[in-house]
């Protein structure tokens, strides 16, 4: 039987850009997501976020499902171009109203509101002033993040700094797949994580020195989590260890390279070896501005990798056998990576660990009994909970889980193609919402604190 803390928190997440809708609604400014649903195939189907579920008109409407679904928290974002449309100067008193409306109906409906500073909305005319390549873009944010801090910290007592780093960094400036859509040269995907890294730091010292409250501060990137083909060997359990915190590819989709000057201070030696040149040049100060103390290690994870010990002991990954589970996305199924990625990564860094993002991709559609049957989705959830419930048993303080999606989404460069939600959005039908077989399941999930996961 699955156990959970008296004190687990059980919630739900989402992003602006992802639901909100309303581009040009109140004075919204541009971000680089809405640059890039325009240029011609980099979205399916030419997909944009410009109404998404309207949730910018209809949050009321979505706060009561959630507390329908019984969740006690909701993982927010902030779009950065609600508050400065052009990314600087004088707040829009416009879009900091309507979080102010959305938190304060999130705490009337007894659902506390986690708030990340950054889901990948970057202004859009800062981007043409350099963006993350630009050094000014480490205090552009922290200015940003004081101005919502200051309008929502008599209410808001969970940060988050940045989310996902790897992916608007390595997908974003590196590979070229999501916006702002850049194909770098390594050594400038590495200056502008330099830099991000730096405004995860001053957006922390920001949030320290405006929170009206005690608060808690944390940061989301993803967690590659790689797990021991044989959880009895202790050779295999070391290998998929050091497989997880080691830098061997010159690649963004690394662990240590965004979480250790975070939370250790100091770029890992065996990146800085391997990168080289292209390493960034840090300056004096900048390890202690990135490595600002927090309150937990948030991550978001979806699936894993499997390793064993070779024949020389060295870690190496092994492929997934033919007819493995897989997801809408083609992510396969590894319910493991729920254990061995919260365990390791707190050995690790020491901090309690809060699942940012959990979720599954599944076609689901309104059957012909009006309902949506996302009998995989529950499967799914049920088994990297039982995981999470097994890591907390062996002594993980996992302290919170945030299921992706509330309701469906735009999945960035997938478009509408992709529904994570457990609150199906029926975008041809005015974004029509149905609650699904899983937010009832959920519901269930909640309210008997994890046992009715088994």
């Amino acid at each position: 039987m699955a156990k959970f803390p008296d004190n687990f928190v059980w919630g739900a997440a989402a992003a602006s850009y992802q639901i909100e809708g309303a581009a040009y609604q109140d004075g919204r400014g541009q971000s680089v997501w809405d640059m890039y649903c325009r240029k011609p195939g980099m979205v399916w189907n030419g997909h944009t976020g410009d109404v998404a579920c309207d949730h910018y008109n209809r949050y009321a409407e979505d706060v009561g499902l959630m507390k329908q679904l019984g969740l006690q928290a909701y993982r927010l974002s902030v779009a950065w171009p609600r508050i400065q449309p052009s990314g600087v100067g004088a707040p829009d008193e416009r879009g900091l109203d309507f979080y102010d409306r959305l938190v304060d109906a999130l705490l009337a409906a007894g659902i506390t509101p986690w708030v990340t500073l950054f889901h990948w909305d970057f202004p859009l005319d800062l981007y043409h002033r350099g963006g993350w390549l630009n050094r000014d873009s480490a205090d552009w944010f922290a200015d940003y993040a004081t101005h919502v801090v200051t309008r929502l910290s008599d209410r808001v007592k969970h940060w988050m700094t940045l989310n996902e780093p790897q992916v608007y960094i390595g997908a974003g400036h590196h590979e070229g797949r999501h916006a702002p859509g850049d194909q770098l040269a390594f050594k400038e995907v590495l200056l502008a994580g330099h830099h991000t890294l730096l405004a995860h730091g001053k957006s922390v010292q920001a949030i320290r020195a405006s929170t009206k409250q005690p608060c808690r501060i944390g940061y989301a990137p993803v967690a590659l989590s790689k797990m021991p083909l044989d959880p009895s060997s202790p050779a295999d359990v070391a290998a998929a260890r050091a497989k997880m915190f080691s830098i061997s590819s010159q690649t963004a989709w690394t662990n240590t390279w965004w979480m250790d000057p975070v939370f250790l201070g100091q770029y890992p030696e065996d990146g800085l070896k391997f990168f080289g040149k292209d390493a960034p040049a840090v300056k004096p100060g900048d390890l202690e501005t990135m490595s600002q103390p927090l309150d937990f290690c948030g991550v978001n994870i979806y699936q894993g990798q499997y390793v064993r010990a070779g024949k020389d002991g060295a870690p190496e990954e092994v492929p997934m056998p033919v007819g493995a589970r897989l997801t809408a996305f083609d992510w396969y199924v590894t319910p493991d990576a729920m254990y061995w990625g919260p365990k390791y990564l707190h050995e690790r860094y020491g901090k309690p660990i809060v699942i940012t993002e959990n979720g599954i991709s599944s076609r689901d559609w309104v059957a012909l009994d009006g309902k949506v049957h996302d009998e995989q989705r529950i499967d799914f959830t049920q088994r990297h909970l039982q995981e999470a419930a097994r890591a907390i048993a062996d002594g993980v303080p996992l302290e919170t889980y945030f299921h992706w999606s509330f309701i469906d989404n735009f999945e960035w460069a997938h478009g509408y193609k992709h529904r994570f939600g457990m609150i199906f959005c029926d975008y041809e039908k005015g974004g029509a919402r149905t609650i699904k077989e899983s937010g009832h399941w959920y519901a269930k999930v909640i309210a008997s604190n994890g046992e009715s996961v088994g």
